[in-house]
């Protein structure tokens, strides 16, 4: 290689790189399950864009390409209004239009949500979608009166009589159209850190309703005792679930994943954290034997940000991990760093079991208990990164 520089002499650098003879599959086959929340307003709005105009879709092509390239699993879509009662800088436009029509019916249009599924599944993600929620956070829901021509919001608390009459009938026409779409199997109805309470009267709903409905939860009060067959539940990292409830759901085949967010000083996915910290994620992820990851937005961006990266009460970085048009960061990129080396981990295990090579295992077994902490290990996340891979690369070179 040679490097050339402004008034200095070019210099040559003889480089040796080594290809080591495994094979890491395509994203797509991965098996972490990578939940990024998408925010397609926030594309609409930095471009300056129409929302679900020509313009605004092939805008979001580039960054939920990324997305699908990092080995995203799920969509994330919604129900009514945004969920999150506009927690970002950018409310979520409605992907699913409720009217009320002047004979007291309902009519559901699912245009911009089935368009939505689409775009991502064409992209590759196609694993879940995840679809918020019956419980936003200001409980408010709004949908167009036909008689009026308004749009009425309505507050409607789990277990109310509102919160009855107005779910029950977008429920069943929710479950035909999946059906009708093929797509009933994976999608969850999603939840984000509910009251215990809450959630009582939202599963009791959906159960009675639309049982073959999956659901979703990001959980902080271990509500997922209640419910063991509940299809995904992220915990906080820290938490951690009990070694007899995590059993369970692996023999069930449900998704078991972890979550950090501005509560969270470690590890990071802040601009100001250290970039070893996202690579851990990965390893933490396997080392503890869960699923996968879910962090809380990967592109609800703030005013500005390639200028400014902060936002009201959330530590610098937190509402995203890319930045417009494409661009990556880093991140992000190491986020999928640890992701990849996550896979290689599971790729070896199983090369390994199959041999029943059990000293190999019992060295990578060993190296991944050095990560398996709820607190910042004392030793530089650097270092255990940089150590760990060097075992990779050591059990990677056999075939």
């Amino acid at each position: 290689m040679t490097v050339y520089a402004q008034e200095e002499k070019k210099k040559k650098i003889k480089l040796t790189i080594e290809v080591l003879p495994q094979t890491l599959p395509p994203a797509k086959e991965w098996a972490f399950h990578l939940d990024l929340w998408q925010h397609p307003s926030a594309v609409a709005r930095i471009n300056q864009v129409a929302h679900w105009s020509e313009e605004h879709w092939n805008l979001l092509e580039d960054p939920m390409r990324m997305l699908a390239e990092a080995g995203q699993k799920v969509i994330t879509a919604t129900l009514n209004k945004d969920p999150w009662n506009n927690q970002c800088y950018d409310p979520y436009e409605d992907m699913i239009f409720w009217t009320k029509r002047a004979n007291g019916n309902w009519d559901y249009d699912y245009t911009i949500f089935d368009k939505w599924v689409y775009f991502m599944m064409e992209l590759g993600v196609d694993k879940a979608i995840n679809c918020y929620s019956m419980i936003p956070w200001n409980n408010e829901i709004h949908y167009k009166d036909e008689k009026t021509g308004e749009i009425i919001h309505v507050s409607a608390e789990p277990g109310s009589k509102e919160f009855k009459s107005l779910w029950t009938p977008f429920l069943k026409s929710f479950r035909a159209h999946l059906k009708e779409k093929g797509w009933l199997e994976i999608t969850n109805i999603a939840m984000d850190e509910r009251s215990p309470k809450d959630m009582k009267e939202t599963v009791a709903l959906l159960k009675r309703v639309a049982p073959e409905l999956g659901i979703a939860l990001a959980d902080n009060h271990k509500s997922y005792k209640e419910y063991p067959m509940l299809k995904d539940i992220c915990i906080s990292y820290g938490s951690g679930f009990e070694e007899a409830d995590l059993s369970f759901r692996k023999k069930n085949g449900l998704v078991s994943t972890y979550y950090v967010c501005c509560s969270h000083e470690f590890p990071g996915l802040f601009t100001f954290s250290d970039p070893a910290d996202a690579a851990f994620i990965g390893w933490y992820t396997i080392a503890a034997g869960l699923d996968g990851f879910l962090h809380w937005s990967y592109n609800s961006w703030v005013e500005n940000p390639l200028i400014d990266s902060r936002f009201r009460t959330w530590p610098a970085g937190d509402t995203y991990l890319i930045y417009p048009q494409g661009r990556s960061s880093i991140r992000f990129e190491r986020l999928v760093e640890g992701i990849q080396d996550a896979e290689k981990i599971r790729i070896l295990r199983e090369k390994f079991t199959a041999a029943s090579d059990t000293e190999k295992l019992q060295k990578l077994d060993a190296e991944l208990t050095l990560f398996n902490s709820f607190e910042k290990p004392d030793t530089p996340c650097e270092q255990l990164i940089q150590h760990g891979k060097q075992l990779l690369n050591e059990l990677s070179r056999s075939k």
